[in-house]
Parts: C-alpha cells; structure tokens; sequence
C-alpha cells in the first residue's frame, strides 16, 4: 500500500499545515529541489495578497480540471490546471473564483488564461493539501526554490501529502472504547479510531456479539450531520444509519463504521456550497465538480484497517454503491455479500437518488 513508509511526524506537519490554510495562511510544497508557495483561494484578503506578493513573485492561481471546465477554460485533463493571474483580479475576484456559489452574484470576469503547463506531482500535492484542509481546492501559487527560507510557514512534503490518506489509515489505534446502549439496539460498543499523527476520528458501532470466523454483516456509513442529526429530507443517510442499526440487530450482531467524511469527503461547509448549488438547478454531481471536486472524494482504507484491527476479515457488506465493495477489497477486506440496504423516496431526495443511480453506478 502506497504511504507506509511516511512517518508519524511527517503526518504531524500536515495537519499543523492544514490548520495554517484554514486560517488563510501560505505553506510550502516540496518535492526535491522544487516547491511551491501557496495559499487556498477562497480566504484571499487584500492584506493576505499583499503579504503573498512581498515573499514572492510570478504567482499564478491553480484549479482543479473540473472548476477550470466549469469556468469555460479549455483543458488538456491535467488533474491541476494554472491560470494567468490577470492586473486586475483583487481578493473578492480570487474568493468569487474558487467559490462557484458566488458565480451568480459576482458574474466572473474573465477569460481566463490558461498556462501550458502539464500538472506535476507537486501541483497535485499543493490541490490536495486545501483539500485536506477541509477547503476548495484552488489556490494562489508561486514556485520558488525548496531551499529558500519562509521560517515563519509550514512546508510539507508532496509525496507525504499525495499518499497521506492509506499513511494515516494504517495509523489508525482504538483509543476509546464503551458500551453505548442504543434504541433499538442495547447491547452495542463504540469503539473510536484516531491517527496516532492526529486527525480526525471514526467510530465502530459494534452490535451484539458478532462471530469473528464468518463474514460479519456491517455496512461503512459516512458520516452525514445533516441527515443523520437533523433528519434532513435532501439524503437518504438518516434512514441508512437507522436501518442498518436495526438490521444488523435482527440479524444477531454485526458493526457499522461511522466515518468522518462528511459529504463524500469535501467536508461540511463544501457539502453545503453543494447544496447551494443544487438549488440553482445543478445535480449532485455536477455541483461536486462544479466545486472543483472530484465526484467522490472519499478513500476506503480507514475502513478496511478499522475492520482488521477489530478481527473481521469477511464481511457481508450493506451499500447500494459497488465503488465500497471494491474499496474494501481493494485494502484486503473480503466482501462475501453486497447486501441491498435502499429506503423509499420522498419529493426532496428523490432527484438526488436517480442521479447517484444514472451518474455514480448506485444500484437502486
């Protein structure tokens, strides 16, 4: 598995960076002699530009391929795309670009210019590290040399960045562990999984006594605050979450992981941008890629060394999505079963289900 090799403080250097781009701070990319300089789109300020430009020169912005498209840029499927950075583009212009939830308020400009310019592993590092971030992925970029002193910014390593997803799934330890009796459901355990780098948690919900030698009925469910809190009417998440408490206790025992990857991994806020822009008529696909995003921006593997360390090598695995079977197996997770676990439409969600079943594959 690619990101074994990465260390613990490699990992620790990534989320100190992330917390620095969430306060609209620069870091530095690296891959050998090279880097960049770079700082996430969406929180430009005239103050923030003003500092970014006295520490460096030549900056152009980067998008993914999906917003460049979305901004009419003709694009060559690099996975990062840079752009001219025009006189006359101010922060609000920068925020207005990475925010396609602004496109009908602040009417973009443009034409935007796009820099032949192949997408390297170090732009695809300097894209996700906003990402992992929990922002847009688009950023205000400048390369300089790996060597130069920026002491008062974080740098992170680019191979460290692309393969810290599996490095921080194989990290993952069982810190907490209680009985948790639920309804419906008493004789239940919550068993929480952090990175021993830091990071966010996921949480088994372990049923009953569920037997270790056979495939064990369970189902990956990422974590929805908006269907499984407030019962939102958008998704269906409420009721897989429910039904499958209530199935695997029929059934005599079993586990649901609860995953932190709200919104197929872009994060709350951005879930919500998507929303935004499924009310102007967009689906939830395309508000995804709209956003810069990938359609499903979510790994497996936390799930995959959740269920090893809890000693289930088998499972029976409840999803209407094949993208998890293969997930599972990919990380070494043999998936016995895909059981069928789909719940009946309501006027709000039900747009929101043909499209996953025409667009993502679901089976519905």
């Amino acid at each position: 598995m690619k990101g074994m090799n990465i260390s613990d403080q490699s990992l620790l250097r990534l989320e100190r960076a992330a917390d620095e781009l969430r306060r609209g701070q620069p870091v530095v990319v690296t891959a050998g002699d090279r880097a960049l300089f770079v700082m996430p789109l969406e929180l430009a300020t005239t103050p923030a530009l003003e500092r970014f430009d006295t520490m460096v020169t030549d900056s152009f912005v980067m998008l993914t391929n999906n917003r460049a498209l979305s901004l009419k840029v003709a694009g060559e499927d690099w996975a990062a795309v840079r752009l001219e950075r025009p006189s006359w583009m101010t922060a609000e212009d920068m925020v207005a670009l990475a925010d396609p939830t602004l496109d009908l308020a602040s009417p973009l400009k443009g034409p935007y210019s796009r820099i032949n310019h192949p997408s390297t592993a170090l732009d695809e590092a300097a894209i996700k590290m906003v990402k992992w971030a929990r922002l847009l992925p688009a950023v205000l970029a400048a390369e300089v040399e790996a060597a130069k002193a920026f002491p008062d910014q974080m740098a992170v390593d680019a191979d460290a960045v692309l393969n810290a997803d599996f490095a921080q799934a194989l990290a993952l330890r069982q810190v907490a562990s209680a009985r948790v009796p639920l309804a419906g459901a008493e004789n239940t355990r919550l068993v929480s999984f952090r990175p021993t780098a830091g990071g966010i948690e996921h949480i088994a919900i372990v049923i009953g006594e569920p037997n270790r030698h056979d495939p064990v009925l369970m189902r990956i469910h990422s974590e929805c605050f908006t269907g499984d809190l407030l019962g939102s009417l958008k998704c269906d998440c409420g009721e897989q979450l429910r039904g499958a408490i209530k199935a695997i206790e029929e059934a005599g025992g079993g586990v649901l992981l609860y995953l932190a990857q709200e919104g197929r991994g872009i994060g709350l806020i951005s879930k919500l941008k998507a929303y935004a822009l499924q009310d102007q008529g967009y689906d939830t696909v395309d508000a995804n890629t709209r956003l810069g995003f990938d359609v499903d921006e979510r790994v497996f593997a936390p799930a995959a060394e959740m269920l090893k360390q809890l000693g289930f090598g088998a499972v029976r695995l409840m999803t209407n999505n094949p993208d998890k079977v293969a997930g599972l197996e990919r990380f070494g997770v043999t998936v016995a079963e895909r059981v069928a676990h789909k719940f009946p439409t309501n006027p709000h969600n039900e747009q929101y289900l043909a499209t996953k079943k025409a667009k993502t594959g679901h089976i519905l």
